[in-house]
C-alpha cells in the first residue's frame, strides 16, 4: 500500500522564499540576521515564514546569546523525498494498471 505524500508538507515548502530558507539551510546553520543578508527579505517576513517552518516541523531552533540559529531537520526531508520516491515507483507500475472504460 502506497503512503500519501504530505501535502500540507509541500505547501509550506511551495512558498518560494521558504523553500530559499531551506535551501540554504541545508547548508548551514544560520541566525535570522544571516538570512536576511542571503535573501533580501524583510526581518518581519523572514521571522514569519520562519514561523512556518519551525511549525510544520521543517526547521529547529538553536538559542545563541542574544541570536536564534534556525537549523533544518534532514529527517523531515528524507521523509518527503521517501513519499516521492514511492510514488515515483507506483507510477512505474501503472502502464500494467491500465482500467477498462465502460
Amino acid at each position: 500500500m502506497m503512503t500519501s505524500v504530505d501535502t500540507d508538507l509541500i505547501r509550506v515548502l511551495a512558498d518560494p522564499l521558504r523553500l530559499r530558507i531551506v535551501t540554504l539551510l541545508a547548508r548551514e546553520t544560520l541566525c535570522t540576521t544571516h538570512l536576511v543578508e542571503e535573501t533580501g527579505a524583510r526581518q518581519t517576513n523572514l521571522s514569519n515564514h520562519l514561523r512556518v517552518l519551525r511549525e510544520a516541523g521543517v526547521v529547529e531552533t538553536e538559542p545563541c546569546g542574544r541570536y536564534t540559529y534556525y537549523k533544518l531537520r534532514p529527517d523531515v526531508i528524507a521523509s518527503l523525498a521517501g513519499q516521492f520516491a514511492e510514488l515515483a515507483e507506483s507510477a512505474r507500475g501503472a502502464a500494467e494498471n491500465k482500467r477498462a472504460c465502460p
